[in-house]
């Protein structure tokens, strides 16, 4: 894989780690990762753009930290849309519709990841369906942090219960991603 995530998305992963185990938890994660790979975690820019696999292994060790199972990169996307949406993209939650921020599902993509392409679909008043296209990065743990990123957006934006599932998977063998999203 080529592409590159930006350092947003890894600072909140390491945030989740500093809000769960404080900054002694942050350094446990950062020494299971290569001398090379902890002084660029040391060192993120927000709007830096980074190797796809350096998030990969930053999730890799923040997994084996937290000992929570798939669960925790469900909760990682959830503090990563508390995260960003409560400061650099604000502008997504500013209607408090639901609708109003997947339809910039485009955008937002383009905001996280350098390759591929993100589509809105309007299913219903309180559904709809979002799908990633030709991305050259993609891995299981990121597609959860996607569904627990959408499911809280979708709570920021006034949505009830939101439940975001993925039904199609690259990291499975599909040949795109596929997030149904509902709320009431």
């Amino acid at each position: 894989m080529t592409g590159k995530v930006k350092g947003g998305a890894l600072q909140s992963r390491l945030e989740f780690v500093r809000d769960h185990r404080g900054e002694e938890g942050v350094e446990r994660v950062l020494g299971r990762l290569s001398e090379s790979d902890q002084q660029i975690c040391r060192h993120i820019l927000t709007g830096g753009w980074y190797a796809f696999e350096l998030g990969e292994r930053v999730d890799s060790a923040i997994a084996a930290e937290m000992g929570m199972g798939q669960n925790i990169f469900l909760l990682m996307g959830e503090k990563s849309a508390t995260h960003n949406l409560g400061k650099s993209h604000k502008a997504f939650v500013t209607d408090k519709d639901p609708h109003g921020m997947l339809k910039r599902a485009a955008q937002i993509y383009q905001a996280y990841y350098d390759t591929g392409r993100r589509t809105y679909e309007r299913v219903s008043d309180t559904k709809a369906i979002l799908r990633t296209y030709e991305s050259e990065t993609y891995s299981a743990a990121d597609c959860l942090t996607v569904v627990g990123w959408h499911r809280k957006a979708i709570e920021l934006c006034g949505g009830n219960s939101p439940r975001v599932v993925e039904t199609k998977c690259r990291a499975r063998g599909a040949d795109l991603c596929e997030y149904i999203c509902e709320w009431e």
